[in-house]
């Protein structure tokens, strides 16, 4: 039996209770205890209004979501606000596409820069597809840091 290709679409609002599942599931993954999960509980939690406002995007294989991303903007520098990959498709090229997907999405709406306040351990995984650290943001609980990685997009399209 072969797997089924990865497709991209929208999410729709219908989608806000399983792209939560997979942000908590995926912060799970890297270790942290359920304090942590419990005290990032409102970062981790998508909403079918999030979904509206906001370009939003899945990754599915068949009819089962396996990622997902969310962007936000403030003129031409973009946000990326979420992106997650269910920890059974962790590895298996499912982020990377997310992210050429979001780059494109985020150029298209007009982007020059995309910022991603990045998980520790996930910064690796950005700046292996060009991103760059520019600092530290404060994160939550208070003392830790989250790197701040840029992608500029005006460069990456030429």
């Amino acid at each position: 039996m072969t797997t089924p290709s990865l497709e991209m679409r929208r999410a729709r609002a219908s989608d806000a209770a399983a792209l939560t599942r997979i942000a908590h599931a995926a912060k799970r993954h890297w270790g942290y205890s359920d304090a942590l999960i419990e005290l990032w509980n409102d970062e981790l939690t998508v909403t079918a209004d999030f979904v509206d406002a906001h370009p939003v995007y899945v990754a599915t294989r068949g009819a089962t979501v396996v990622g997902f991303y969310a962007l936000s903007h403030e003129n031409d520098v973009f946000e990326l606000e979420h992106m997650w990959v269910d920890p059974l498709h962790i590895g298996n090229g499912v982020g990377r596409q997310l992210f050429t997907h979001a780059v494109a999405t985020a150029r298209a709406l007009g982007g020059a820069l995309l910022a991603i306040a990045a998980d520790p351990n996930a910064e690796a995984f950005y700046s292996g597809l060009g991103a760059r650290r520019a600092g530290e943001i404060a994160s939550t609980p208070p003392g830790r840091v989250l790197p701040l990685l840029f992608f500029d997009l005006a460069a990456a399209a030429s």
